[in-house]
């Protein structure tokens, strides 16, 4: 288990969404304009090997589902290196996206040059942009560790909901309490040069 301070102050609360182009599993290609019409855009670096990411999978499909009709979208998009670790590449991503019935767009970050520009650090790293697609939040799910391979291991969410509490503040136009939380999850897996 990593945890990882993802407070960056090259890319701060209140930072504009930066722009992608990544193809989906839906063999469509996404950009921050194919969710113009979302009031609350979340990003989520993720993959697919990673525990924890595979931990946090069902959360995050229930929070997709229970905030759909709010115009809340969420889109994953996977950087990890294919090459070392191959059960995150392209071709693997949509038969897990079956397997765990994920019901928003998965994206692959090739290059990496996204993950990169959010200064993502792990997976799941989530960001959350409000209507004007300013960073308004970046941290946690919920307070739980989220592993699929530890002891103890539970689907649901825990006790703290950072993520729905940071939604749930947008949407009703109030300030997030806690804006950047800490996150816990594996490194990126970055290519090496």
């Amino acid at each position: 288990m990593t945890l990882i301070d993802t407070v960056q102050a090259s890319y701060p609360i209140g930072s504009e969404a930066i722009d992608f182009n990544l193809p989906g599993i839906d063999n469509q290609d996404h950009n921050l304009a194919s969710f113009k019409d979302k009031e609350v855009l979340i990003i989520v670096f993720t993959c697919n090997h990673c525990p924890f990411a595979q931990g946090y999978f069902p959360r995050l499909i229930k929070i997709q589902e229970d905030y759909k009709d709010k115009g809340v979208q969420l889109v994953g998009i996977n950087p990890n290196d294919s090459e070392n670790y191959p059960d995150d590449s392209f071709e693997s991503m949509k038969p897990f996206a079956e397997e765990y019935e994920i019901n928003f767009p998965y994206l692959r970050d090739e290059s990496q040059e996204t993950a990169k520009a959010y200064h993502a650090a792990c997976t799941p790293d989530i960001f959350v942009f409000d209507k004007e697609r300013k960073l308004r939040y970046r941290g946690k799910i919920d307070e739980t560790t989220g592993a699929i391979n530890e002891p103890g291991y539970t689907p649901e969410e825990g006790n703290e909901h950072y993520l729905r509490d940071a939604l749930d503040a947008i949407l009703e136009g109030t300030e997030i309490e806690t804006p950047e939380i800490p996150v816990i999850g594996c490194s990126i897996k970055w290519k090496t040069e």
